[in-house]
């Protein structure tokens, strides 16, 4: 029953591979055959190394435009030399997700925020769009540098259109839709582009000026070995390190939603990093160009029914089955069809309904998806995710450099203590003022904490008596911490406030320990919980007994971590 699943989830993935990976190796810019050779080496290597059932991988839009951006600084795309570069980075980001995955460095994807990484695909999503204007819309576009040039060019210039070109696209994209609609496992992009061709073929279209793909090579790849060089290497490192993150953060967003969707495997991310890179390293010897996982077509494998791997074993055999007998028949492939199956497939990248829930959750978070989008469109695909990476560093460090602090007062008739923000009416003490810090204290917060609590003492008039600091949420301190600490002890004593800590957790109280502020402070000003301190304050134990129960607890330091 499994077999019979996995081959049908695997030909109605071969069947909606075949025509992308032709129109995804145009968008990279290298000829259409390259994007089958990619549907060969890496599925089958990554079937044996990968720990995801559904997820499909082959030749993705966005890895494309990556590839294309960064390596057409160098070469003209559609040169042999343009490949060979193609072939080279595909190899050069395998080898680096390699030596993450040995390294178990997985997790450096956690650099790059939700937010950017949906700014940078809508915006990667556009400059796809717009650079199938010239496929789309059958007349010629000079090689611009940005975006919104080729944007304007084709306005300015609409009167050229070549309306053959552009209503073969135009009705192949209305068409796929209303496939998909009826039926998202039918193949509707292999089957308008069997009409579309035989349309061509019959009709002497290619004749009529309707572009098509021409010769393709038959037969499977041959082994080559890319050329390789040093300073070309390093004027690829941009774009080496951008399609890593992103293809991989793709990847593994779509292994781990179907992971959870269907609870029968379990994806480990160090593992998957090592499957893609290998499938890339390898393939690149087999003239496969880079690969990511799709969605489409994972969506596709499971909704087809895909239990196992052996459904992209059977996807890569029609692949073959197609180089070996039938690659004539793509001579006549109309480019307009391939542009429309990239414009279906891009689309639904333009996320607007994330940035609607950004706004109404977290400015912060919507300013860097939009500074992201709009960077990406005007400087391009590297320089846009830089200004997300960095513009994503600067909030983080703001932010955690100014953490939440907070006043506690008793909610009346409990031992809580919560926000006097959240619960005016709750009690407030004279004698004590609580406080409760909610981040590690280290040098990026130190001088904040410091302000923050000689402000809370001067607003208190009278002076309290006790200085309560809550480190239930501190969980971790380091050298300037402690200095501080060292500050804000001096400080007390001198106004004549006397300081507690509550709630500290081992690996804090043996730093504290270590560092010698417990000795300052001495023991008997930390307890296990508010409660107990407020007590101590309170005289409501025996000072005695308080002591030497405080002391006890100090010697037991390493429970309750």
């Amino acid at each position: 029953m499994t077999l019979r699943s996995d081959a049908i989830a695997g030909v109605t993935v071969g069947v909606v591979l075949i025509p992308q990976a032709m129109a995804y190796a145009l968008l990279m810019g290298t000829p259409a055959i390259y994007g089958l050779y990619a549907c060969l080496i890496p599925l089958i290597l990554y079937t044996v190394f990968g720990t995801s059932r559904q997820l499909s991988i082959g030749p993705v839009a966005v890895t494309a435009i990556l590839v294309m951006s960064g390596v057409s600084q160098l070469a003209t795309p559609f040169t042999e030399e343009f490949t060979s570069l193609v072939l080279f980075s595909g190899l050069l980001i395998g080898l680096l997700q390699i030596v993450m995955s040995v390294l178990r460095m997985g997790f450096l994807v956690n650099l790059i925020s939700q937010p950017v990484i949906s700014g940078f695909i809508s915006a990667a999503a556009i400059i796809i769009i717009v650079s199938q204007f010239e496929e789309a819309l059958g007349f010629k576009i000079p090689d611009y540098n940005h975006t919104y040039q080729t944007f304007w060019y084709a306005v300015t210039h609409i009167t050229e259109i070549h309306w053959v070109t552009f209503v073969m696209c135009s009705l192949s994209i209305i068409t796929m839709i209303l496939f998909k609609k009826w039926k998202r496992s039918f193949p509707g992009a292999l089957f308008i582009l069997v009409i579309t061709t035989l349309i061509t073929y019959f009709f002497g279209l290619d004749n009529q000026g309707v572009a098509v793909i021409k010769e393709v090579p038959k037969g499977l790849p041959s082994f080559i070995v890319p050329e390789m060089n040093y300073n070309t290497m390093i004027a690829l490192i941009p774009s080496v390190l951008t399609v890593t993150f992103i293809g991989y953060v793709g990847s593994i967003g779509i292994a781990k939603s179907l992971e959870m969707k269907n609870r029968d495997h379990i994806v480990r991310p160090n593992q998957e990093l090592f499957a893609l890179g290998i499938a890339k390293v390898v393939g690149a010897f087999f003239q496969a160009i880079p690969t990511s996982g799709s969605y489409s077509r994972s969506a596709i494998n499971d909704d087809a029914g895909g239990k196992t791997s052996m459904s992209t074993v059977i996807a890569a055999i029609m692949v073959v089955v197609s180089l070996l007998f039938f690659t004539s028949l793509f001579y006549y492939v109309p480019k307009a069809v391939l542009a429309a199956i990239i414009l279906i497939s891009v689309f639904g990248l333009i996320n607007i309904s994330e940035a609607k829930y950004l706004l109404t959750l977290r400015r912060r978070d919507f300013i860097v998806m939009i500074i992201t989008f709009v960077g990406t469109l005007i400087l391009g695909v590297e320089n846009g995710i830089f200004i997300g990476v960095i513009l994503s560093f600067i909030f983080l460090q703001y932010y955690s450099s100014r953490p939440h602090i907070a006043e506690l007062v008793n909610i009346p008739e409990t031992d809580y203590y919560r926000n006097i923000n959240r619960f005016p009416d709750a009690i407030k003490s004279e004698k004590n003022l609580i406080i409760r810090f909610d981040d590690q204290l280290y040098f990026g917060n130190t001088s904040y904490f410091k302000d923050s609590v000689i402000h809370f003492i001067s607003q208190r008039v009278p002076k309290p008596e006790f200085f309560i600091l809550d480190a239930t949420n501190m969980h971790d301190i380091d050298s300037t911490g402690i200095h501080v600490l060292e500050d804000i002890h001096k400080y007390l004593n001198d106004s004549k406030i006397q300081f507690i800590i509550t709630g500290a957790i081992g690996p804090v109280r043996d730093f504290l320990k270590r560092s010698g502020f417990t000795d300052t402070l001495g023991t008997q000003h930390y307890f296990l919980n508010i409660s107990d301190a407020v007590a101590f304050t309170e005289h409501k134990t025996n000072y005695k007994k308080q002591f030497e129960a405080a002391t006890q607890f100090n010697k037991r330091r390493s429970f309750l971590d």
